[in-house]
């Protein structure tokens, strides 16, 4: 017989049928009430069970985190806290699990760090269950936001020879023998020895082959890894992460914009839309852990009123200019409340600027644009002032910066001169520099580290916790 799930089951649809039901125990008491987890809901089933009537020892076997599968009839409960339950009449142990041994030890609250080092088995558990469903519903919606608008899914290469960001930070890829590295006649290690015959590296982004593609099939969107080399021990910073990078022919910044708040907008809704129960879970997660901090601490909106406040809100667009002018003259600059002191015109804003700016000043979700050149990447389009570029951010409140873009720098001549300035040589760069040669356009795009907006979305604090195995500094364990 063909086993239903735990969140068909709870619809009531099968009500009085016999059902078989499989997953995971998360709590049994008193000999009789089965907890029952498998994973698509955040509610359990309970599965009562007549200890009369099974073998003592197959009762013994029923502990946290066992693997079983029961059948019996759906019936409603009669108990308080759930509205269904099951009339056990079969039980099979699938897989035991050692009570003393497991270390999900739910009645004891295991802390993040403890999960963290448990990644494999810490989706047993409800908060970080709850995120993963969530993180796979975002993704779900990032794909139709961009099918039903006619975008076409790009998969750029993970392994590149160019760096998108002129950072730097990169991780290194070969297949050299690190004990015996070919070297050149001026000692330097030979790359044409190595398996693509140059140095290569892991992709810090997917843009610049994006736009290629955009070049052609005009609106075009990339959703994969990306790997930076930052020794970032923080809660904002993983080694590994997702990104989701439109390019779009034809778009100037303020299309792109338009673009990126439709876009956050869309994805958001669907969510709040389709994961209630787990979003308010994670809610009064927040609360709960919010009641420990002082006050000036707390975030100044439940979870679900931050999600509707970027719904509800017209992102306000402000130029790099006014907003430093904002900042100079605000309180907590001038008495010195700031971390990072905003003195001159050309500052690169920290997160605390950003979210004052966001949930102090304007009370709303900010677009600031036109940023100086000398802080932003090559690629971005020259303002005719020559100090500026057609560079955008989208500030959300409690995380700052969650969108980076730009109208793409299109003029042959600018971008040669702009890559000299930087250093970046343009034999490398030959075949990005061809789609100014051949058929150039006005073109945009946006950078969107997807684990930032699970971070948002879910009101988890540290973005360890919102990727399935994270990768930091000194930890690649699973």
């Amino acid at each position: 017989m063909k086993h239903t799930s735990i969140i068909e089951l709870l619809s009531g649809t099968k009500v009085l049928q016999e059902v078989v039901v499989k997953g995971w125990v998360r709590t049994f008491r008193s000999n009789r009430f089965i907890s029952l987890n498998d994973g698509s809901t955040l509610e359990t089933l309970q599965c009562v069970v007549d200890f009369e009537k099974f073998d003592e020892q197959v009762l013994k076997r029923v502990t946290t985190g066992a693997a079983i599968s029961v059948k019996g009839t759906l019936v409603e409960s009669q108990g308080a806290g759930q509205k269904y339950e099951v009339q056990v009449e079969e039980l099979e142990i699938l897989g035991d699990c050692d009570a003393e041994k497991y270390p999900i030890q739910l009645k004891n609250r295991p802390s993040l760090e403890l999960l963290r080092e448990n990644a494999h088995l810490r989706i047993r558990t409800n908060t970080f269950s709850a995120v993963m469903r969530v993180r796979s519903a975002l993704s779900f919606a990032i794909h139709q936001y961009f099918q039903n608008n006619g975008f076409f899914y790009v998969n750029t290469p993970i392994i590149t020879g160019s760096d998108a960001e002129g950072a730097g930070e990169m991780f290194q890829v070969t297949s050299l023998d690190l004990n015996n590295l070919p070297r050149t006649e001026e000692g330097k290690i030979d790359y044409t020895e190595d398996f693509f015959g140059r140095e290569t590296n892991l992709t810090v982004s997917g843009q610049l082959e994006a736009e290629t593609y955009a070049m052609a099939l005009g609106k075009v969107y990339t959703f994969g890894p990306t790997f930076r080399a930052e020794n970032s021990n923080t809660s904002r910073h993983l080694a590994e992460f997702w990104m989701i990078e439109p390019e779009v022919a034809f778009n100037d910044l303020d299309a792109n914009m338009d673009l990126a708040e439709d876009f956050i907008k869309y994805v958001i809704k669907y969510v709040l839309d389709n994961c209630q129960t787990d979003l308010k879970f994670l809610e009064q997660r927040l609360l709960d852990e919010e009641k420990n901090k002082p006050q000036n601490e707390r975030s100044e909106m439940s979870l679900l009123e931050k999600l509707n406040f970027v719904l509800s809100n017209n992102f306000k667009r402000v130029s790099y200019t006014e907003a430093i002018d904002i900042l100079r003259n605000c309180k907590p600059n001038k008495n010195k409340k700031f971390q990072y002191i905003i003195d001159e015109w050309g500052a690169d804003l920290q997160s605390e600027h950003e979210r004052y700016l966001v949930e102090k000043h304007f009370k709303t979700p900010v677009i600031l644009f036109d940023y100086p050149a000398k802080i932003k990447a090559f690629y971005m389009r020259l303002n005719e002032d020559g100090k500026t570029v057609r560079a955008m951010d989208i500030l959300f409140p409690g995380i700052g910066e969650i969108v980076g873009g730009s109208q793409r720098e299109e003029r042959y001549d600018v971008l040669i001169e702009k890559m000299k300035a930087l250093n970046i040589p343009e034999e490398d760069m030959w075949w990005y520099l061809d789609t100014r040669r051949f058929g150039t356009a006005v073109h945009s795009g946006f950078g969107l580290g997807f684990e930032r907006l699970v971070l948002f979305v879910t009101g988890m604090t540290n973005i360890r916790d919102v990727i399935p195995f994270p990768r930091t500094p000194k930890s690649a364990e699973f």
